[in-house]
């Protein structure tokens, strides 16, 4: 029998558990966070993460418009709010493009080991706001990093790429650290050459030795910035009650596991599973070390030329904080989400009133014109070496499913995509292996014939391919800073 053709199916985002749950409570959770304010309410940007999400998805918005030129059969593509918190749908797209990114024009064919730092949770609290103390406590973890792998190599330098992952598994604010080191070091010789030398896998004593080094540096780096926590607060300056109240009670809520907001503030979210009685003790894996509060994991792995191994890897680090399929709506109105793993106390899911989940929302959105992305070592944008790094064994074609060729014509631009510029089709290609520009109805190619941002046109359109519009505007978001009042 032949094996059927993959077939796109496009998402139907309007019916999703996330939009339905911000489109119904969206204007009362805004209300509450201003009546906790005294009227100031969240800051702009967040409220404009919510608004635009829910235009994503939802073809009165705007959608590009194909037609097929065998049979002339026309299909509606949305925009995308391209939001960077929490969307998951524009996560996944950002997951896949620049995981193809990072494979194709960044990490070079040697091994690479993840190294994941966790940090205690006043310090999630400072760096959730303060993307300057971030970039400094990751400046101080990765020199430490690169200093383990350069020993007993002389001249040997490695680098670094970096994710600034901003929530837990719980949608708690958890700013930790993902970094793919490549594993091991290079060395220049004479002609200018560059030779890689792989490192042996790290010992637990090494990792430990590593983990006190980053937190004796890491409190050195507060008190010099005056940021040291004292037995009773989160420090003698905090930068985010000063500039919102609001939200710094949010961020600190999330921080904790408890509410903020509406007649459950102060309490614990609500879980559900099977209670087992853990010793206070546990006991911590390979390649894993825990002190006071900072934790270090150092035993994922893969190989130089396993590129389809990398590339998940990368995916992993630069995923979105859940996905749509571990949300459900139950019956009495309560957001449930399932954990991907259970919890070692046995919690299984984790339920949330609509406000409260949309507390989780507001208080994981990074600030405007932040990196969460960041090399260091001989793979920083600067570095002398990194152009002959970056190139180092890379071979034509590479040896990997997810990099195949596309299909002709797959690119609706005409254009072989580039890593920082990949088509809609281009993705879904590498990601799913799917052609979405293949025609449902006759296997023809569809292509682009315009794209669509008049509400009235769009109507028309729909009216016309028979298709029933949505529900009413979720109203127009803040103004980006800077823009001008209308």
């Amino acid at each position: 029998m032949a094996l059927q053709r993959a077939v796109y199916r496009p998402r139907d985002a309007e019916h999703t558990v996330l939009h339905q749950v911000i489109a119904l409570h969206l204007e009362a959770f805004l209300g509450a966070a201003a009546e906790a304010g005294d009227g100031a309410g969240l800051p702009q940007f967040v409220e404009r993460e919510f608004r635009e999400f829910l235009t994503c998805g939802v073809v009165e918005h705007g959608a590009a418009r194909f037609r097929c030129e065998g049979c002339a059969h026309e299909h509606l593509v949305p925009f995308s709010c391209k939001g960077r918190a929490w969307c998951p749908s524009c996560g996944g797209r950002r997951m896949t493009e620049r995981a193809a990114h990072l494979v194709d024009a960044v990490l070079p064919w040697v091994p690479v080991r993840q190294w994941v730092l966790t940090v205690p949770y006043r310090l999630r609290y400072q760096m959730a706001w303060n993307h300057g103390l971030s970039r400094a406590v990751l400046r101080v973890y990765t020199r430490v990093l690169l200093d383990v792998y350069a020993r007993g190599v002389p001249g040997g330098r490695t680098g670094s790429v970096t994710v600034m992952q901003r929530a837990g598994s719980g949608l708690n604010v958890n700013l930790h650290f993902h970094t793919l080191v490549l594993d091991g070091v290079f060395t220049e010789a004479p002609g200018g050459a560059l030779a890689f030398h792989p490192a042996p896998g790290p010992s637990n004593a090494e990792v430990a030795a590593a983990l006190a080094t980053i937190r004796h540096r890491v409190q050195r780096l507060l008190v010099r910035r005056r940021l040291e926590p004292a037995d009773d607060a989160t420090g003698p300056v905090d930068r985010l009650a000063d500039a919102c109240p609001v939200l710094a009670g949010i961020v600190g809520a999330s921080v904790q596991g408890r509410v903020a907001l509406g007649s459950r503030a102060g309490a614990r979210v609500r879980r559900l599973g099977d209670a087992r009685d853990t010793p206070t003790v546990t006991p911590r894996g390979q390649r894993q070390a825990h002190l006071e509060g900072f934790d270090l994991h150092a035993n994922v792995w893969v190989s130089a030329n396993d590129r389809a191994g990398v590339e998940r890897l990368c995916r992993y680090v630069l995923r979105p904080p859940f996905a749509q399929e571990r949300l459900r709506l139950r019956s009495d109105g309560r957001v449930a989400l399932e954990l991907k793993t259970a919890w070692r106390d046995g919690t299984r899911e984790l339920v949330f009133e609509p406000l409260e989940f949309l507390e989780r929302l507001a208080a994981m959105t990074p600030r405007p014109e932040t990196n969460l992305l960041i090399c260091h070592g001989v793979l920083a944008p600067r570095a002398r070496w990194r152009e002959r790094v970056v190139a180092y064994g890379r071979v034509l074609p590479e040896p990997t499913a997810a990099a195949a060729p596309l299909p002709a014509g797959l690119d609706d631009a005409g254009v072989k995509p580039t890593p920082r510029a990949w088509s809609w089709a281009a993705l879904m290609h590498r990601a799913f292996a799917i052609d979405v520009l293949a025609c449902p109805r006759c296997g023809g190619r569809l292509r682009l014939i315009a794209t669509l941002h008049h509400p009235a046109v769009i109507r028309k359109i729909l009216a016309h391919v028979g298709i029933a519009p949505s529900g009413p505007s979720p109203g127009p978001a803040p103004p980006e800073p800077g823009a001008a009042a209308s």
